[in-house]
């Protein structure tokens, strides 16, 4: 397992996930960052640089431009190791897990041999102290990166990660995740566990916006992002990634609900 420590983080941390091979996406969470004042050193991204959309090459070398910290999602980890699927951890046969395959095949073709190198060198845990809180970041799970955990799952599956961290970690007091696509804050006795939502897909609600968070001293507050989805879109289009996901951009509801819990479907979220 490779661990980063960063040390103490003073000042607001930006923290994003799922770029998802969105350039838009992440050109705008940087001119973001640069309007809240929040320099390089204090984002990070929890994993996942690469996946749906249509420019992974460039998305890749941007952020490496920019010199974020970096976790490594399964997207990266399944790319290093030139595995023959994304590693979501959708179950095998759903729709989910077929929309994948197409993706996942243009990044693969996409993605030279250099930026998997970088991807093989990124830490699955990142720790930093901030406000006098011990963070954690991680992506899916810590015991299985592409474990996807919902602001509804079971609260022994986030004491599962929690202890999971714990023992290599010593005592955390905030968990910053990502790998679901859904911005939420849980609280789990004394843990505070957060997810970042993604900036390359919607969040599944019905608006093109995608989503990040902002550490502050006194906790934790969400934004949503504006991004040029419209040329995000027509990039999908042009590369042939027309399965269902390039409507998402522009729908802002995923071309499938077959990974969330149903309570979080689309059907019961109108009837609640």
């Amino acid at each position: 397992m490779r661990i980063a420590e960063l040390g103490e983080m003073i000042g607001p941390v930006l923290i994003f996930g799922g770029p998802y091979s969105n350039l838009q996406a992440m050109q705008a969470i940087l001119a973001q960052a640069g309007g809240l004042g929040i320099p390089p050193e204090r984002m990070i991204c929890t994993g996942d640089v690469v996946a749906y959309c249509a420019q992974p090459v460039e998305t890749v070398a941007l952020i490496r431009a920019v010199g974020c910290a970096v976790l490594a999602g399964n997207c990266e980890r399944q790319l290093a190791e030139n595995a023959m699927d994304c590693g979501c951890g959708f179950e095998a046969g759903t729709q989910c897990d077929l929309l994948s395959a197409g993706w996942y095949r243009h990044a693969d073709r996409s993605v030279g041999a250099e930026p998997r190198g970088w991807m093989a060198g990124l830490p699955d845990l990142i720790l930093f102290t901030h406000a006098g809180r011990r963070v954690a970041v991680i992506h899916g799970g810590l015991s299985e990166v592409s474990r996807f955990i919902w602001p509804v799952s079971d609260e022994v599956v986030f004491q599962e990660e929690i202890a999971a961290i714990q023992e290599v970690a010593g005592h955390i007091d905030m968990v910053l995740a990502g790998h679901s696509g859904l911005m939420f804050q849980r609280a789990i006795g004394a843990v505070t566990w957060v997810n970042a939502g993604a900036i390359g897909m919607p969040p599944h609600d019905g608006r093109v916006e995608t989503g990040f968070a902002v550490l502050e001293a006194d906790g934790v507050v969400f934004h949503r992002l504006a991004y040029d989805h419209s040329a995000a879109h027509a990039a999908m289009q042009a590369a042939g990634l027309v399965q269902g996901y390039d409507r998402a951009l522009v729908s802002g509801y995923w071309p499938s609900e077959d990974v969330l819990p149903p309570v979080l479907r689309r059907a019961a979220c109108a009837s609640g």
